[in-house]
């Protein structure tokens, strides 16, 4: 059984929500608390990087069984919340395997496809397995085989781990997701994909 970190990244100010969208209701929780139990049921270790609203949703999260990382530099970007998150998840599990990313934004997405993703990923063999829309999207989730950790950590600003899959084309692999990784930027569509959810 490969040693696999999941990390969510949630750090984000929100700007086009206009609110933090980390704390949307969604279901009977919020947004950042149904995101956490879908990665919590892969039965994975799970690491959570804040930011933006700290204070409001640490509360929230404090008592599950999940670490988390607050990046003081969320503001510059991305890029620096998958540096941190893996910088800090490495100093807690040296050896793991590898590392599946994910986003906050991506409500319909269920421990399904995260646990699709952990089938196809084989230890050692430098993998990085992105999840994929129809023919025209890619892009996270993204598990990468522990060998990526170091470009991992050397993202800066609004740089995505995107650059990384596209720097190794020649070892990723797909996993097909449809529709349920549409994401939420407006309140619009956050209406919509609540419709969806219900």
């Amino acid at each position: 059984m490969s040693d696999i970190a999941l990390l969510l990244l949630a750090a984000g100010g929100s700007r086009r929500m206009k609110e933090p969208k980390q704390l949307l209701p969604w279901g009977t929780t919020t947004l950042i608390e149904h995101q956490i139990q879908n990665l919590l049921d892969t039965g994975k270790s799970v690491s959570v990087v804040i930011g933006a609203y700290a204070e409001m949703i640490v509360p929230h999260i404090d008592k599950l069984p999940i670490r988390i990382f607050q990046n003081k530099y969320w503001q510059e970007g991305m890029g620096t919340s998958i540096a941190h998150g893996t910088s800090e998840i490495l100093k807690r599990q040296p050896n793991l395997d590898g590392i599946l990313i994910s986003l906050l934004d991506q409500p319909l997405l269920t421990s399904v496809h995260f646990k699709k993703m952990l089938q196809v990923f084989q230890a050692g063999k430098d993998q990085i397995i992105v999840s994929k829309a129809g023919s025209n999207w890619s892009g996270a989730p993204v598990l990468f085989d522990k060998v990526y950790t170091k470009e991992l950590m050397q993202l800066k600003g609004d740089e995505g781990a995107k650059i990384i899959s596209h720097s190794h084309k020649e070892v990723v692999e797909y996993v097909e997701g449809g529709t349920i990784l549409a994401d939420i930027d407006t309140p619009q569509a956050y209406q919509e994909m609540l419709q969806k959810y219900k």
